[in-house]
């Protein structure tokens, strides 16, 4: 077991890894940008990377505190369903109106991949490899479809 310190540095060693190694990889539209703390521009629209001990986790959390706004957010993504799974390429995970860590009420669209370990450098590559072209897929999408959301 690691102490909450070496638990944080852990993390933030591979974040910085991480980041590192997405640097060179320009936005969708050209523009460099910080990956790892990725900015979607809309209010309660968030895209999560998860990195824990037995899984890891990608994906697009909607986080308003009005329930009905937050399923709003959802059912708009329904919408654009066929274009975001055809970018990433698979399906993924939707929940409408689940329970965050901290007893919030989010929606998300996700994929996890469990057994692999944050806190084992040698699944890095492959965590990294995971989470490289998801998180690109998700920009080149966002691109596409960031103004249905900016009007909501």
């Amino acid at each position: 077991m690691y102490s909450a310190a070496e638990s944080s540095k852990i993390r933030q060693d591979f974040w910085t890894t991480f980041g590192q190694y997405m640097k060179p990889v320009p936005s969708a539209q050209g523009y460099r940008i910080n990956w790892q703390n990725y900015k979607t521009g809309v209010k309660d629209v968030y895209f999560r990377m998860k990195t824990e001990r037995d899984f890891i986790s990608i994906g697009i959390e909607i986080c308003h505190k009005d329930d009905e706004l937050q399923q709003l957010y959802f059912e708009q993504f329904v919408e654009f369903r066929k274009l975001l799974e055809a970018e990433l390429e698979e399906p993924w995970d939707w929940q409408l109106h689940q329970f965050d860590d901290l007893g919030k009420v989010v929606s998300r669209i996700q994929k996890v991949k469990i057994r692999l370990n944050v806190f084992d450098q040698n699944d890095w590559p492959a965590i990294i490899s995971f989470l490289k072209p998801r998180i690109i897929a998700l920009d080149a999408f966002w691109a596409n479809i960031k103004p249905a959301f900016e009007d909501l």
